[in-house]
């Protein structure tokens, strides 16, 4: 139960005020997580509960407010709910049975469907059904369920496994870089900005996805790096580290050893690598005023010398462009004032989803503006591009012919 939200399959329940989508949540979960009234409105940000769903494990459940939300405060209500939509893995349309469908249901389903498929719940099922909705829901992928009696519970939780499993999952971070029995090193610092008794996500995921690829790893800090590669007798397939570390690494192993980050690892797995390589283009080519925009994902705490706030702009200014001005968000602005930026440098995106990295993605691909990640910037302004990228074939010559 302690797996990071951003790894879990989300489903997003929406619909209308009192369509039943709070007791929906309940009933799935078993227990009385969601407040239930016959008030409209009750819902009003969108709240997520975590709970294992069968076969699919560990997966997050959200609860939004009614897509009918009235007034300038109902308007936010419901563009934050489309938003959880947008970055659902299983939209979930909660609507009554035995009423016609509304404008608001059938747009909204309307939108998500060539991005996603969408199932639907005909709640009060034991009042009876509206005929022309049951129809067009049938066609969509139907459970029709009764909430005070909880019947049909069992038949969507087994739906929603099913579509959980045709769902597009993250690839691990080391998804296609390692075979069974090759041997790994993790190069983790230990300095201010580590967690104290813990390891950063990224460093987990990859020590997991390590032992269950069936290989082994050494985890050493960089300052032995040096002493232990030298009393290797196997040559190891690859060597992971922060790209903080970067120059150290790299002069402390052969030249000839592939080499990468993980914050690379994660550029792949939450982002996309491709996208990110066209922003090393455009850092060639940054105008003297450049804005540029360090686009994060968490609320860290900040150190002394923190990465995004202080390292990035200091290499920047020093190996770019030296009067350019810099921001910081954990949102997106408005794309308004997003066109101002000749630059967006995204973190690594551990703590988010694929859906939500790649949708910040598409709104500056969108916008024609460049995006790079934290471990591209960083191997390019150490001067170790291409070479972080030979662990990735495609990417690799990507870079070559940029």
């Amino acid at each position: 139960m302690n797996t990071p939200l951003a790894e879990r399959l989300k489903i997003v329940l929406f619909g209308l005020r009192n369509a039943g989508k709070s007791s929906l949540m309940n009933a799935l979960m078993n227990q009385e997580v969601s407040i239930v009234s016959p008030t409209p409105g009750t819902t009003t940000d969108p709240v997520t509960r975590t709970f294992e769903l069968g076969a699919l494990g560990p997966v997050a459940i959200v609860d939004t407010a009614g897509l009918d939300d009235g007034g300038e405060l109902g308007a936010l209500r419901v563009q934050k709910s489309l938003e959880r939509l947008k970055l659902s893995d299983i939209p979930v349309l909660v609507t009554r049975a035995d009423t016609p469908l509304n404008e608001d249901e059938r747009a909204t389903v309307e939108a998500l469907k060539p991005v996603k498929p969408v199932l639907v719940v005909l709640t009060h099922a034991d009042s009876g059904y509206d005929s022309a909705k049951f129809d067009w829901a049938r066609g969509l992928g139907m459970v029709a369920v009764e909430n005070p009696q909880r019947r049909g519970i069992e038949d969507l939780r087994r739906l929603l496994e099913k579509k959980g499993k045709q769902a597009d999952p993250e690839a691990s971070p080391l998804e296609g870089l390692v075979s069974e029995g090759d041997f790994l090193v993790l190069v983790t610092p230990i300095d201010l900005a580590a967690p104290k008794g813990r390891l950063i996500l990224p460093q987990v995921e990859t020590i997991r996805d390590t032992l269950d690829k069936d290989c082994a790893c050494l985890v050493v800090k960089e300052r032995e790096l040096f002493t232990f590669y030298g009393l290797l007798t196997k040559r190891p397939r690859l060597v992971i580290c922060d790209s903080q570390a970067f120059a150290k690494v790299a002069a402390d192993i052969p030249a000839d050893q592939p080499l990468t980050s993980f914050s690379i690892l994660f550029g792949r797995k939450k982002g996309d690598l491709a996208v990110y390589i066209g922003g090393v283009k455009a850092l060639k080519a940054m105008p003297p005023d450049a804005k540029v925009l360090v686009l994060e994902s968490c609320a860290h705490h900040q150190q002394a010398d923190d990465i995004g706030t202080v390292k990035i702009p200091r290499l920047f200014r020093q190996l770019v462009q030296p009067r350019a001005e810099f921001h910081h968000a954990r949102q997106l602005p408005a794309d308004a004032e997003l066109a101002a930026y000749s630059l967006v440098i995204n973190c690594a995106g551990c703590m988010v989803s694929r859906n939500a990295v790649l949708d910040r993605i598409d709104v500056l691909q969108r916008l024609g503006i460049p995006v790079i990640n934290y471990g591209l910037f960083l191997a390019w302004v150490n001067g170790l591009l291409p070479r972080a990228l030979e662990p990735f074939p495609e990417e690799h010559e990507l870079y070559l012919r940029t």
